[in-house]
């Protein structure tokens, strides 16, 4: 049986401690270098395999500070503080030729059995299988790797302009295709799959990226495992497009109604 095409993109080689070796893969290749999503999920996965690293993760914040090119990679992994609760670590990853082309931190701590309270609640959902498949054929690589299923807002970006201005919330849900068992490497980058906000709302291509991607895990081992392959229920919203830059966020739900994750970025967009 062919492994899952996540599994190979998030392939690691120990280069020593703290450093790991790795290689972009064109399954998950969007417009001028790798999905942001994927990335996210390296520099996580560098973490968890660093022998120090105690504790699930919790919070995790990538810096695309390049753009990263085809072929070899190395990521460097620094336990930056050891507290009694959390570990802080700094990752950055670099390519020959170009120096730095990615930087980012990780929180990490170990699960504790304390008061729990959930204030928010999952929106009203219709069922997966009752909602068509959003096309991705012909469209960056990336996309064809996800399942989405969109019940509001726009699902396609390639109207001529000028676009009618639509809102900026989208609600569908979303999982790795072929099905993949969920774990944080998966959920880090299922929380950037959420697509750029300015090409729905105005409805068509105009050149962005991601600058900045905050990520918070409130999930823990046995939510993950719960949940399995199933598709999540994902929101995500922006509030404003100025300057050249615009916010996004996210929210990732299991089906029985279990906040997993929350994500917050910064996006860049040029006219």
């Amino acid at each position: 049986m062919s492994r899952h095409a996540l599994d190979v993109a998030l392939e690691l080689e120990a280069l020593g401690e703290g450093r790991f070796g790795g290689r972009t893969t064109p399954e998950y290749w969007n417009m001028g270098g790798p999905f942001g999503g994927v990335t996210a999920a390296l520099l996580l996965r560098a973490v968890l395999a660093h022998p120090a690293r105690r504790g699930r993760p919790v919070a995790q914040t990538v810096n695309f500070c390049a753009a990263i090119g085809e072929g070899g990679f190395v990521i460097e992994v620094r336990l930056a503080r050891d507290g009694r609760s959390t570990q802080h670590w700094q990752v950055e990853m670099s390519q020959e030729g170009r120096g730095t082309v990615t930087t980012g931190s990780v929180v990490t701590g170990a699960e504790r059995q304390t008061w729990a309270h959930a204030s928010a609640a999952p929106p009203p959902a219709d069922d997966p299988s009752s909602v068509p498949a959003m096309p991705t054929a012909g469209r960056n690589a990336w996309l064809s790797q996800y399942e989405f299923r969109v019940m509001e807002g726009r699902s396609t970006f390639d109207l001529e302009p000028p676009g009618e201005i639509a809102p900026a919330r989208s609600k569908l849900w979303v999982r790795d295709k072929p099905e993949r068992a969920l774990d944080y490497e998966a959920l880090a980058g299922l929380a950037d799959t959420f697509i750029v906000r300015i090409l729905l709302v105005r409805g068509y291509f105009i050149p962005v990226a991601t600058v900045s991607l905050t990520t918070y895990f409130l999930a823990g081992e046995a939510d993950l495992a719960r949940q399995g392959a199933r598709p999540l229920l994902a929101v995500a919203d922006a509030r404003a497009f100025r300057g050249g830059f615009a916010d996004q966020s996210g929210e990732l739900w299991a089906d029985d109604g279990t906040l997993l994750a929350v994500s917050h970025q910064v996006t860049w967009y040029r006219e």
